[in-house]
Formats: C-alpha cells, structure tokens, sequence
C-alpha cells in the first residue's frame, strides 16, 4: 500500500522514478520496487523521499493510515 501512495505522491508531483532518485540520492530500481512493494523504505528513506517529492511525511504516513484502516474495514 505504501507503494502506491508513494507513486501517487510521485506522479502528483509531476516526477519521474529516475527524478525521484536522483533526489533521494538512491538507484531508479529502488524507486521501482518501494513502488511496486516489493521492499519497504526505513523511516529514514522515507523522509528523504518526502524531502524530494516537497511533501509531507505525516501527509503520507496519514494516507497509509487511512488505506490500511479502509482495508481492514473491509475484511
């Protein structure tokens, strides 16, 4: 879920994998895999990545929050 919300984010700013990287001093394969899920950023990554989108990491943890709230209602 985190994935999404991070591409979301992404594509909101009108950022590609590889700008996003660059501004998070990370490779455009990291990028695709915290976007796809298969790995997941450490608190760390996550503000960094935040930095580079100029958004807010209590905006995005907060839409996380939601999703997985949303989903567990749904169960």
């Amino acid at each position: 879920m985190l994935g999404q919300i991070l591409k979301e984010t992404r594509q909101n700013a009108g950022m590609t994998q590889e700008a996003l990287a660059h501004g998070a001093g990370v490779d455009r394969s990291y990028i695709s895999q915290l976007e796809r899920d298969l790995k997941s950023p450490t608190v760390q990554m996550l503000f960094l990545l935040c930095d580079a989108l100029q958004a807010s990491p209590a905006v995005v943890i907060g839409k996380l929050e939601a999703a997985l709230s949303a989903a567990k209602r749904r169960k």
